[in-house]
């Protein structure tokens, strides 16, 4: 038997019976055929986290990190700033909340909507002053602006987020 036609990078489309009929190793051939068509086209390397969300974490967020603030833009898309805290301390800025269905719909078939509650913990190595950290919610968008140059925090602030302008 040729190992190099055991390697998923490397097989050709050759039919399995040609391994002498051995069964184990057609089985490994399907089985490894079966989750590379699975899990192809997934947009992270380790299937890491939580398995419906294949290790993808929600709400999405951007970071754009300039010389005066540090600024965390998130996507949450169906919810309101009351449905939302944002606390900074212990070294990270941490975005919490819950999404609830709209619709108590017994009938539904079928959903792609994400619902249940979330926490994504951004680490700050910078020393922020916070005092100055603000919060805004505008069209599903919460931004955090950390002003920089200030001691850093040692217990836990709550932020208040403002309705969008």
């Amino acid at each position: 038997m040729n190992v190099r036609e055991m390697i998923p990078w490397g097989r050709s489309n050759q039919s399995v019976s040609s391994f002498n009929g051995d069964p184990f190793v057609s089985l490994q051939r399907e089985m490894n055929r079966m989750f590379d068509d699975v899990f192809r086209g997934f947009d992270t390397p380790a299937l890491s986290g939580r398995f419906p969300a294949f290790g993808t974490s929600w709400p999405k967020l951007e970071i754009a990190d300039s010389d005066k603030a540090l600024t965390v833009s998130a996507e949450v898309p169906g919810m309101e700033e009351k449905d939302i805290e944002v606390l900074l301390g212990d070294g990270a800025l941490t975005i919490r909340g819950e999404k609830t269905s709209a619709t108590e719909d017994k009938d539904k078939q079928f959903s792609e909507h994400f619902y249940g509650k979330f926490e994504r913990r951004v680490p700050i190595d910078a020393a922020i002053a916070p005092d100055q950290v603000s919060a805004s919610f505008k069209n599903g968008v919460l931004t955090v602006t950390l002003p920089k140059n200030g001691p850093a925090p040692s217990a836990a602030k709550r932020i208040a987020i403002q309705p969008g302008k």
